[in-house]
Order: C-alpha cells, then structure tokens, then sequence
C-alpha cells in the first residue's frame, strides 16, 4: 500500500487520530545532523542545552560540532567509519554525536557501565578506530584498546564543560571521591579539550544518502541475550523524530525544555530528547545519571516542560518523601516506555503535576517508537495505544504468520520509516525478524476494535505452566494494584511437576507490611487459579537496565543457578 492512499479498514485506529495529527508526511532525506544545522540557524541564540549550571547556546553547540567533525576528518576518519561514543549525558555526547554525522561516520552509542567483556565484543562486532569517553572511564577503556582495532581514544573531562568556579573545584571534589584518573596522554591518546581547540568550525558535510547510508549501529539491551547491532539509517531517525513531533502536536518550536532523565546512549533517550530537541529548537536539561533528587531539584527549579522517562523514574518521584515541597506544574506531558506503565502510577503522577502521562511503544529496531496513547484525547487503560503517522502494525499468528481477527492474541508486526535495516553482519539474524517489510517483534499482543494494541509480554518470557499460557504481565498488573507493593516482576521458573511455575519477586513500600500470604489471597481473588503465583520472593531492588528495565532474565538465570546447586 503506497502511502498517501489511507485504507480505513485495514488501519481502525486512524479514525482515533487528533484532528492535528496527519496519517502520512513527507520525511526530509537529509542528513540528521541538518536538524542541530537548521535550529542554529534560526535561533542561535537560544539555550539548546543547561549542564549543571552551565548553557549553551545553538550557535555555540553548532560550532563545538563542526569542530569536532574537522578534528575526526583530520584524524583520518571517512564516511562510513564507526565512532563509539561513550559517554553519560553531558554536552560532549551531542557535540560527538552530530560531528561523526556530520562528515557521514556512523556513531556506535556504548553504554558507559559496560565492563569490559560486554565493550570488548560490541568495539569488535562494529569495527570501530575511534573512542570518545570520559577520564573516568579511561582504565576501563584501555584494558580492552588492545584486543581491539581502536586506534584512536579521545578522552574529554565532566569538568570541560562546567561553569566556573564548578570546574576549578571539579578535581579536588574527584580526588576526595576516589575518582581521579590519571590520563596518559601519547599518540592514540588524544585530549578532547586540545583537539577542539586546534580544529576549524568549518560548516559543511560529506553528502549523505539518507535511505541507505547508516547514522548508527546501536546494540540492543541484550536482555534476550547476545547484544546484535541494530543498523539505523538517517532517513529511519529523521523519520522517528519527526513522528513524535507530529503525535505531541502541541510542542511549541523554540519553546520547549526537555528532561533528560533517559540516557542519549539508549535509543528512546537518543529520539525522543536529544534528536527530538535538535528538530524543534527545544533546550536540554541534562542530567549525567538519575538521581531522584536532582531531578526533582531541576524540574523545581529549571521548569522543563516535557519528561519522557521509564516507570521506574515516575514511581521514584512518586514515593519520594518530600515531593509535596517541589513544584512539578511545568511539565506538559510525559511519555513512558521500557516497560509496562502501572496504572495506578499514570494516576498519581498526573495528579501530582497536572500533566498528561502516556504509555507508548518502541523497541530499537523501529529507531524506537512505533505506537502511543493519544496525549489529549482518548486513549485505553493498558493499551500502547495506536500506530504512529506512516506505521503499520498487525498481529499474526505465531505458527503460519497470518493476520489474526481482532481481538486474538499473537506476535506483533510493524512496518513504516523508523524499521531498521538490518543487524550489522548478520543477515540471518536479520531475515528472522524481517520480513517483506514487516518487522517481526518478538512481543506478544492483541488489537482490539479501535485499532489500539495490547502488549502481553515478550513471546520468550510467556510462562507455560500445567498446559496453560501465563503472561507476566497481567499477573504484574495485579500486584501492583496492592497498596504495599512499590514494585513487582514475575518470571516463570522451572518446576518439577507444572514444567513452570509462577514466582513474584516484590520491593514493598517503605511502610509496607504485607507478607506471602495475603499477596497470594490478593491474586486470587482477582485472577483465576493457575496465574496466582505460587513463590514469593521479597526484595530491596530488583535488577535492572540503565533505564529502568527490569531484567527478567537476570532473575531467571538466578533461579537456574540456584537449582543446580541444591541438585
């Protein structure tokens, strides 16, 4: 189906769009560092990011990039070339980030916690010459340099970019916390602050082929094993952004703050606020890492207006003991992905901020987002709400692949601009969840008459107990519900006699007291027989990705491990 032609049979939930929000737009095929180009270009003088008390301006942030880009050029690097990023939130991630794209290199984001084991294999899986990261991350950083084909580590400081006295006190503060790192500077070793000195903001570019040519490898969270490096094209990225411009129709162009509660080296922080920001002129609140104090501290005091984040974060401002003390009223609207959104979190943090919080959808395959609630008009309790502008989006059976009637439960499928190319080197990892067009998720759900989807659960975490289909999530839903439970994850663990039973593993509020017994009098009531977990295992935390994802397989792996040494 050509776009522009909109069949309403096929796509139900098109009738549920704004008025505001078109069914189909014309992406510009550029390169997307054009967006920071363009915003430069018109306000220049407006702040694009704050960094712990420091701003900086368009034409400030334009400039560090353009430089940056000269500085790689004169390192040898050429289009196609892979730079790994890795760093936290800070000026330097952008001015990276833009730069590589700017002369056609293609940016590989690298999780700064990642120890070496986990670096080593994605440095090698892309192939990258070029590492930009922090001091502090420097020893980690050249353990692996040698196992790998990196010939060039650019080191910058969180102090390069802090406002006086902040950086002059930065070092003392680092010695006293542990953190000072002695950084060798010689031949592959190259300071970021010199290397930005020494280079000429040139504009300009290499010409990009948007459609085909790669803006970034980013590896999938790998919490389904092997992280496999995910090839985004610029045209896919461009096209994402703008997606969720159109869907918030309300943000305001040269107007609009962003929270950056969400890592840019996760592909929904990287969309939704850093590319997102750069299209309309909007100012970054960075934050190098969440703490729930500072972000209350800055929302208190910097008024951002849009906040997207994971659960998890909502549920920390929530449960946070003096958050009556802070003024929340700026945000607008937040949007929440990674995970399931409980409702009873949507509740409480749209009282709390009269804003609007909404679930959406993604996953790094579709650059991420693929479906959303409506901001301001309807939308459904549970739901991921509806396909965004341009995606397509069915629900096939898991055996034969054929679209399956309304209501019925099988694999999700989406198709649009934002679905990736490939994996990077492994076409038969790729022909498995490509096909035709259509990218296979892996996630379970349904579509119900209006057009809005329901994600059950990943089709690798479905429990099979006694013969019955169990989805985590449903029975998640209900614990939730329980006015002691801050939170809950329930897995499938291996029984001797159901094949899989279902466990619950629970963080209770600080006041709470309830036990094993009455959470399990809790599911009965309100789920039938066999869902109701039968193990209940009471933690402090549960453990989880860098945006809040908890790592259900972590748990499970526990589980095995366990089971083997009481054999």
């Amino acid at each position: 189906m050509s776009h522009g032609v909109v069949d309403l049979s096929s796509k139900p939930w098109l009738s549920h769009y704004p008025a505001e929000v078109p069914a189909t737009y014309e992406y510009p095929k550029q390169n997307l560092a054009h967006f920071l180009v363009q915003s430069a270009s018109d306000y220049p003088d407006r702040d694009a990011l704050h960094f712990l008390g420091k701003k900086m301006t368009y034409r400030q942030l334009l400039d560090a990039a353009y430089r940056f880009a000269g500085a790689l050029s004169g390192l040898g690097v050429r289009k196609g070339d892979r730079v790994a990023v890795m760093l936290p939130n800070c000026p330097q991630a952008m001015i990276a980030y833009y730069g590589t794209l700017m002369i056609g290199g293609i940016v590989v984001m690298t999780n700064p916690l990642y120890m070496p084991r986990e670096l080593e294999h994605q440095l090698n899986d892309a192939g990258a010459a070029t590492i930009v990261t922090l001091d502090l991350l420097f020893e980690r950083v050249m353990k692996v340099v040698p196992q790998t084909g990196i010939k060039q580590v650019i080191v910058t400081s969180i102090k390069d970019y802090l406002p006086f006295p902040k950086n002059w006190l930065y070092p003392l503060k680092a010695k006293k916390d542990g953190l000072k790192r002695e950084v060798a500077y010689s031949g592959g070793v190259v300071s970021w602050v010199d290397l930005l000195r020494r280079a000429t903001p040139e504009p300009g570019g290499v010409p990009v082929d948007s459609e085909n040519d790669l803006a970034l490898i980013q590896y999938t969270g790998g919490t389904t094993g092997i992280a496999k490096g995910v090839m985004l094209t610029h045209y896919n990225l461009i096209a994402n952004a703008i997606q969720c411009k159109l869907w918030a129709y309300r943000t305001e162009v040269a107007k609009e703050k962003y929270m950056t509660a969400l890592p840019f080296f996760h592909v929904f922080g990287m969309t939704v606020l850093m590319n997102q920001s750069a299209y309309v002129a909007g100012c970054l609140v960075l934050m190098p890492r969440y703490d729930v104090n500072q972000v209350l501290a800055a929302i208190h005091k910097l008024k951002p207006t849009i906040f997207p984040g994971a659960p998890t974060m909502y549920i920390s401002l929530i449960h946070h003991p003096k958050v009556k003390e802070y003024d929340l009223s700026s945000i607008k609207f937040c949007i929440s992905g990674a995970a399931s959104l409980p409702h009873e979190v949507q509740v409480e943090f749209e009282r709390m901020t009269n804003g609007k919080l909404i679930e959406g959808y993604g996953l790094t395959e579709a650059s991420p987002v693929t479906h959303a609630n409506n901001i301001w008009e309807k939308r459904k309790l549970g739901s991921i709400g509806i396909p965004f502008p341009d995606t397509d989006s069915r629900v096939v059976d898991l055996e034969t692949g054929e679209e399956l009637p309304v209501g019925e439960i099988g694999e999700l499928v989406v198709r649009g601009p934002q679905v990736m190319k490939g994996y990077w080197n492994k076409p038969d990892e790729t022909e498995k969840v490509l096909k035709d067009g259509w990218l296979y998720t892996g996630d379970l759900g349904r579509m119900d008459e209006d057009g809005y989807f329901y994600i059950l659960d990943r089709r690798k975490d479905l429990i099979i107990a006694g013969g019955y289909n169990i989805y985590p999530r449903e029975v998640e839903e209900v614990l939730f519900e329980h006015p002691d439970v801050e939170e809950a994850v329930v897995a499938g663990v291996i029984d001797p006699y159901r094949g899989e039973t279902v466990k619950a593993y629970i963080v209770l509020k600080p006041d709470g007291e309830a036990g094993a017994e009455e959470l399990k009098a809790w599911c009965k009531e309100r789920l039938a027989a066999y869902k109701v977990p039968k193990q209940f295992e009471f933690r402090d935390s549960l453990p989880k990705t860098i945006v809040g994802k908890v790592l259900r397989r972590k748990l499970i792996e526990e589980e095995a491990e366990k089971l083997k040494q009481d054999l």
